[in-house]
Protein backbone atom coordinates (compact mmCIF):
# COMPACT_ATOMS: atom_id res chain seq x y z
CA UNK A 1 0.00 0.00 0.00
CA UNK A 2 1.16 3.53 -0.78
CA UNK A 3 0.62 5.10 2.65
CA UNK A 4 1.05 8.67 1.44
CA UNK A 5 -1.45 8.27 -1.41
CA UNK A 6 -3.88 6.58 0.98
CA UNK A 7 -3.58 9.36 3.56
CA UNK A 8 -3.75 12.08 0.91
CA UNK A 9 -7.00 10.67 -0.41
CA UNK A 10 -8.37 10.24 3.11
CA UNK A 11 -7.62 13.85 4.02
CA UNK A 12 -9.92 15.15 1.33
CA UNK A 13 -12.52 12.41 1.79
CA UNK A 14 -12.76 13.14 5.52
CA UNK A 15 -13.04 16.89 4.91
CA UNK A 16 -15.96 16.36 2.58
CA UNK A 17 -17.73 13.76 4.70
CA UNK A 18 -17.57 15.71 7.95
CA UNK A 19 -18.61 19.03 6.42
CA UNK A 20 -21.37 17.27 4.51
CA UNK A 21 -22.61 15.76 7.75
CA UNK A 22 -22.50 19.18 9.43
CA UNK A 23 -24.46 20.83 6.62
CA UNK A 24 -26.97 18.00 6.68
CA UNK A 25 -27.92 19.09 10.20
CA UNK A 26 -29.59 22.13 8.61
CA UNK A 27 -32.05 19.99 6.64
CA UNK A 28 -35.51 21.20 7.65
CA UNK A 29 -34.08 24.03 9.75
CA UNK A 30 -32.87 26.55 7.18
CA UNK A 31 -33.87 30.22 7.48
CA UNK A 32 -35.90 30.01 4.27
CA UNK A 33 -36.90 27.04 2.12
CA UNK A 34 -34.63 27.90 -0.81
CA UNK A 35 -31.51 28.04 1.35
CA UNK A 36 -32.55 24.95 3.30
CA UNK A 37 -32.59 23.07 -0.02
CA UNK A 38 -29.34 24.71 -1.16
CA UNK A 39 -27.45 23.61 1.96
CA UNK A 40 -28.87 20.11 1.71
CA UNK A 41 -27.80 19.84 -1.93
CA UNK A 42 -24.30 21.06 -1.13
CA UNK A 43 -24.15 18.49 1.68
CA UNK A 44 -25.11 15.77 -0.82
CA UNK A 45 -22.43 16.98 -3.24
CA UNK A 46 -19.79 16.81 -0.52
CA UNK A 47 -20.85 13.35 0.59
CA UNK A 48 -20.81 12.24 -3.05
CA UNK A 49 -17.24 13.52 -3.35
CA UNK A 50 -16.28 11.70 -0.16
CA UNK A 51 -17.73 8.46 -1.54
CA UNK A 52 -15.58 8.59 -4.67
CA UNK A 53 -12.50 9.33 -2.60
CA UNK A 54 -13.22 6.60 -0.03
CA UNK A 55 -13.76 4.08 -2.81
CA UNK A 56 -10.36 4.94 -4.24
CA UNK A 57 -8.70 4.99 -0.80
CA UNK A 58 -10.09 1.50 -0.13
CA UNK A 59 -8.66 0.35 -3.45
CA UNK A 60 -5.26 1.82 -2.59
CA UNK A 61 -5.38 0.20 0.85
CA UNK A 62 -5.96 -3.13 -0.83
CA UNK A 63 -7.12 -5.27 2.10
CA UNK A 64 -10.75 -5.77 1.16
CA UNK A 65 -12.15 -2.70 2.94
CA UNK A 66 -14.99 -0.69 1.42
CA UNK A 67 -16.02 2.97 1.48
CA UNK A 68 -18.39 2.08 4.34
CA UNK A 69 -15.55 0.67 6.43
CA UNK A 70 -13.59 3.89 6.03
CA UNK A 71 -16.54 6.15 6.81
CA UNK A 72 -18.22 4.17 9.58
CA UNK A 73 -15.60 2.01 11.28
CA UNK A 74 -12.72 4.34 12.00
CA UNK A 75 -12.37 6.18 15.31
CA UNK A 76 -11.91 9.93 15.64
CA UNK A 77 -8.11 9.73 15.88
CA UNK A 78 -8.03 7.96 12.50
CA UNK A 79 -9.81 10.83 10.74
CA UNK A 80 -7.63 13.35 8.89
CA UNK A 81 -10.04 16.21 8.27
CA UNK A 82 -9.06 19.74 9.22
CA UNK A 83 -10.58 21.20 12.38
CA UNK A 84 -12.56 23.83 10.46
CA UNK A 85 -15.08 21.39 9.03
CA UNK A 86 -16.00 19.87 12.39
CA UNK A 87 -16.88 23.18 14.03
CA UNK A 88 -20.54 23.46 15.11
CA UNK A 89 -23.02 25.11 12.76
CA UNK A 90 -23.91 27.93 15.15
CA UNK A 91 -26.21 30.42 13.47
CA UNK A 92 -26.68 30.83 9.71
CA UNK A 93 -23.86 33.39 9.52
CA UNK A 94 -21.36 31.02 11.14
CA UNK A 95 -22.37 28.19 8.81
CA UNK A 96 -21.94 30.49 5.81
CA UNK A 97 -18.54 31.74 6.91
CA UNK A 98 -17.28 28.19 7.62
CA UNK A 99 -18.53 27.11 4.20
CA UNK A 100 -16.87 30.03 2.44
CA UNK A 101 -13.52 29.39 4.11
CA UNK A 102 -13.68 25.77 2.98
CA UNK A 103 -15.04 26.47 -0.52
CA UNK A 104 -12.31 29.02 -1.19
CA UNK A 105 -9.86 26.14 -0.81
CA UNK A 106 -11.89 23.28 -2.19
CA UNK A 107 -12.69 24.86 -5.53
CA UNK A 108 -9.07 25.70 -6.34
CA UNK A 109 -7.89 22.36 -4.94
CA UNK A 110 -9.99 20.35 -7.37
CA UNK A 111 -9.13 22.67 -10.25
CA UNK A 112 -5.43 21.97 -9.68
CA UNK A 113 -5.98 18.27 -8.95
CA UNK A 114 -7.41 17.79 -12.43
CA UNK A 115 -3.78 17.83 -13.60
CA UNK A 116 -2.84 14.94 -11.29
CA UNK A 117 -0.77 12.16 -12.88
CA UNK A 118 -3.05 9.75 -11.00
CA UNK A 119 -5.91 9.11 -13.44
CA UNK A 120 -8.47 8.33 -10.75
CA UNK A 121 -7.73 11.42 -8.67
CA UNK A 122 -7.84 13.53 -11.83
CA UNK A 123 -11.22 12.07 -12.78
CA UNK A 124 -12.65 12.66 -9.29
CA UNK A 125 -11.36 16.23 -9.40
CA UNK A 126 -12.87 16.92 -12.82
CA UNK A 127 -16.32 15.88 -11.65
CA UNK A 128 -16.05 17.56 -8.25
CA UNK A 129 -14.71 20.87 -9.54
CA UNK A 130 -17.95 21.55 -11.42
CA UNK A 131 -19.86 21.24 -8.15
CA UNK A 132 -17.46 23.37 -6.14
CA UNK A 133 -17.73 26.27 -8.60
CA UNK A 134 -21.35 26.59 -7.50
CA UNK A 135 -20.50 26.05 -3.82
CA UNK A 136 -17.99 28.90 -3.84
CA UNK A 137 -20.34 31.25 -5.68
CA UNK A 138 -23.16 30.45 -3.23
CA UNK A 139 -21.16 30.92 -0.04
CA UNK A 140 -19.34 34.03 -1.31
CA UNK A 141 -22.65 35.63 -2.32
CA UNK A 142 -24.03 35.02 1.17
CA UNK A 143 -20.94 36.46 2.85
CA UNK A 144 -21.55 39.61 0.78
CA UNK A 145 -25.26 39.72 1.62
CA UNK A 146 -24.71 39.33 5.33
CA UNK A 147 -21.61 41.49 5.61
CA UNK A 148 -23.06 44.38 3.63
CA UNK A 149 -26.62 43.85 4.85
CA UNK A 150 -28.24 44.95 8.07
CA UNK A 151 -26.41 45.96 11.22
CA UNK A 152 -27.32 42.64 12.83
CA UNK A 153 -26.29 40.49 9.86
CA UNK A 154 -22.98 42.34 9.68
CA UNK A 155 -22.31 41.82 13.38
CA UNK A 156 -23.17 38.13 13.19
CA UNK A 157 -20.91 37.29 10.28
CA UNK A 158 -18.08 39.45 11.63
CA UNK A 159 -18.39 37.51 14.89
CA UNK A 160 -18.26 34.25 12.92
CA UNK A 161 -15.16 35.45 11.08
CA UNK A 162 -13.44 36.32 14.36
CA UNK A 163 -14.25 32.88 15.77
CA UNK A 164 -13.37 30.76 12.74
CA UNK A 165 -10.36 32.65 11.41
CA UNK A 166 -7.86 30.69 13.56
CA UNK A 167 -9.12 27.50 11.87
CA UNK A 168 -8.77 28.82 8.32
CA UNK A 169 -5.06 28.24 7.66
CA UNK A 170 -4.72 24.58 8.62
CA UNK A 171 -6.06 23.37 5.30
CA UNK A 172 -3.09 24.84 3.43
CA UNK A 173 -0.45 23.65 5.94
CA UNK A 174 1.23 20.70 4.25
CA UNK A 175 1.25 17.29 5.89
CA UNK A 176 3.69 14.51 4.98
CA UNK A 177 1.09 13.22 2.55
CA UNK A 178 0.74 16.67 0.97
CA UNK A 179 4.51 16.91 0.50
CA UNK A 180 4.69 13.45 -1.11
CA UNK A 181 1.71 14.19 -3.36
CA UNK A 182 3.31 17.37 -4.66
CA UNK A 183 6.74 15.76 -5.12
CA UNK A 184 5.38 12.79 -7.03
CA UNK A 185 2.89 14.68 -9.17
CA UNK A 186 -0.36 13.14 -8.00
CA UNK A 187 -1.27 16.06 -5.72
CA UNK A 188 -1.38 19.83 -5.75
CA UNK A 189 1.03 22.60 -4.79
CA UNK A 190 -0.56 24.04 -1.65
CA UNK A 191 1.47 27.26 -1.93
CA UNK A 192 -0.22 28.02 -5.24
CA UNK A 193 -3.62 27.14 -3.80
CA UNK A 194 -2.96 29.42 -0.83
CA UNK A 195 -2.17 32.37 -3.07
CA UNK A 196 -5.40 32.02 -5.02
CA UNK A 197 -7.43 31.28 -1.90
CA UNK A 198 -6.07 34.26 0.01
CA UNK A 199 -6.83 36.57 -2.90
CA UNK A 200 -10.42 35.33 -3.11
CA UNK A 201 -10.97 35.68 0.64
CA UNK A 202 -9.50 39.18 0.68
CA UNK A 203 -11.64 40.23 -2.29
CA UNK A 204 -14.89 38.97 -0.78
CA UNK A 205 -14.23 40.26 2.75
CA UNK A 206 -13.39 43.72 1.42
CA UNK A 207 -16.59 43.91 -0.62
CA UNK A 208 -18.58 42.60 2.35
CA UNK A 209 -17.07 45.32 4.59
CA UNK A 210 -15.65 42.67 6.92
CA UNK A 211 -12.30 42.79 8.70
CA UNK A 212 -10.09 39.71 9.03
CA UNK A 213 -8.42 39.40 12.45
CA UNK A 214 -4.77 40.40 12.54
CA UNK A 215 -3.78 37.49 14.78
CA UNK A 216 -1.96 34.85 12.69
CA UNK A 217 -2.34 32.00 15.21
CA UNK A 218 -3.62 28.82 13.59
CA UNK A 219 -5.17 25.75 15.17
CA UNK A 220 -3.87 22.53 13.63
CA UNK A 221 -3.62 18.80 14.20
CA UNK A 222 -6.60 17.47 12.25
CA UNK A 223 -4.52 16.03 9.42
CA UNK A 224 -2.57 13.96 11.94
CA UNK A 225 -5.64 12.80 13.90
CA UNK A 226 -5.80 15.35 16.74
CA UNK A 227 -9.32 16.76 16.81
CA UNK A 228 -11.69 18.87 18.85
CA UNK A 229 -14.34 17.23 20.99
CA UNK A 230 -16.89 18.04 18.28
CA UNK A 231 -15.75 15.27 15.95
CA UNK A 232 -16.62 12.56 18.46
CA UNK A 233 -20.22 13.75 18.63
CA UNK A 234 -20.45 13.93 14.84
CA UNK A 235 -19.19 10.35 14.49
CA UNK A 236 -21.54 9.13 17.23
CA UNK A 237 -24.47 10.18 15.03
CA UNK A 238 -22.90 9.24 11.71
CA UNK A 239 -21.67 5.79 12.69
CA UNK A 240 -24.35 4.59 15.11
CA UNK A 241 -26.31 2.23 12.85
CA UNK A 242 -23.26 0.58 11.31
CA UNK A 243 -21.67 0.01 14.70
CA UNK A 244 -24.89 -1.12 16.41
CA UNK A 245 -25.76 -3.52 13.57
CA UNK A 246 -22.40 -4.40 12.00
CA UNK A 247 -22.45 -5.87 8.53
CA UNK A 248 -26.12 -5.26 7.87
CA UNK A 249 -27.16 -4.13 4.39
CA UNK A 250 -30.18 -1.93 3.94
Amino acid sequence: MNNHLFNYTLQQADNCLILGQRLGEWCGHGPILEQDIAMTNIALDLIGQSRMLYQYAAEVQGDGKTEDDLAYLRDAWDFKNVLLVEQPNGDFAKTILRQFLFDSFNCYFYEALKDSNDEKLAAIAAKSHKETLYHLKWSADWVLRLGDGTEESHERIQSALNELWPYSAEIIIASDADHDAKTNGYGVNLEEIQSRRDSKIEEVLEEATLTAPEDTFSHSGGKSGTHTEHLGYILADLQFLQRAYPGNEW
